[in-house]
């Protein structure tokens, strides 16, 4: 037995769908809601198992779109029970895609996550109820002590202990410059924008290491491998031997040995070598000698 099912919740559906988007548009016209739901058939007096549909995904333009076969073997009365398991409608803003017009968690808190970063992009920006100031090399910054000692633990031991900053809720930052520890800050407050994150990446390497921040120390240490050259390879291999960043280093060795850029550098090794520490060289021979292939006629000078 085939029926027609038309269910009144429907029109109630329609209805919500219509108010979350707004006055009809050229948008809800061509791209309607899109009801996504299952049947169940019951019989209302033998002890038999339900019919379940498969997922249905239908447009709604009009109420007729409500209306839906059934195929079922049940006689006399039954019931017909619609579980819709979602409702979606189109946005422009978000690139033209369908999302559901009932929040998820992950919606939810993306949300979330999004207000809370623009209030704290509010708290640094305008130094709201700020209680901690920040001399640089060039300037002054206003931030808050709960923030930097819950993203560094060298902050945190210097507002926990009997230091000076904690007396005086000053911090001296004096080997960088206002625009970097800016930067750095908003980092930590996680309102920092890539073309900064980019432009002061060294001097956030260099401010990670020091107030222990491993993950971004991690994330400059992935940015740095990323743009390797021969004109920064040795600068980058020996900040890696620096901080001990073991990634970057086998990227800047990759890239002088497996690649044979090392021929395209000879006189910035010859000046590499008679200044860089000896346990790198060591480390770069070794390297060369007992891992990779040999390469011969390094361009250098005897040591």
């Amino acid at each position: 037995m085939e029926a027609l099912v038309n269910i009144e919740v429907s029109c109630c559906l329609l209805n919500q769908a219509r108010v979350a988007q707004k006055e009809p548009s050229r948008v809800s016209i061509e791209k309607p809601p899109i009801a996504t739901f299952i049947l169940r058939v019951f019989n209302a007096r033998a002890n038999r198992a339900p019919y379940i549909s498969t997922v249905h995904e239908r447009l709604l333009r009009t109420s007729d779109d409500f209306v839906w076969p059934v195929d079922s073997t049940f006689h006399d009365r039954f019931i017909i029970d619609v579980e819709f398991l979602d409702l979606k409608i189109w946005h422009l803003l978000n690139g033209g895609e369908a999302s559901s017009i009932w929040p998820s968690d992950g919606m939810m808190q993306s949300i979330s996550t999004q207000s809370t970063l623009r209030r704290l992009s509010r708290m640094l920006d305008e130094a709201i109820h700020a209680d901690v100031t920040i001399h640089t090399a060039d300037g002054t910054l206003r931030a808050h002590k709960a923030i930097l000692a819950a993203s560094s633990p060298v902050f945190q031991s210097m507002f926990h202990h009997d230091f000076k900053e904690k007396e005086s809720s000053t911090i001296n930052i004096e080997d960088m410059s206002t625009e970097s520890c800016m930067a750095f800050l908003s980092y930590l407050y996680g309102t920092i924008k890539q073309e900064d994150f980019w432009k002061h990446r060294l001097a956030l390497l260099e401010a990670a290491n020091k107030y222990d921040n491993a993950d971004l120390k991690d994330a400059c240490e992935e940015s740095l491998v990323e743009d390797i050259n021969t004109g920064n390879v040795l600068d980058r291999l020996q900040e890696a031997w620096l901080y001990q960043l073991d990634k970057l280093k086998k990227g800047c060795l990759a890239y002088l040995f497996d690649f044979g850029k090392v021929y395209d550098a000879r006189e910035e090794i010859n000046s590499f070598f008679r200044q860089a520490d000896r346990e790198l060289i060591l480390e770069m021979f070794q390297e060369v000698f007992t891992i990779r292939k040999p390469v011969y006629n390094l361009p250098c000078e005897v040591l």
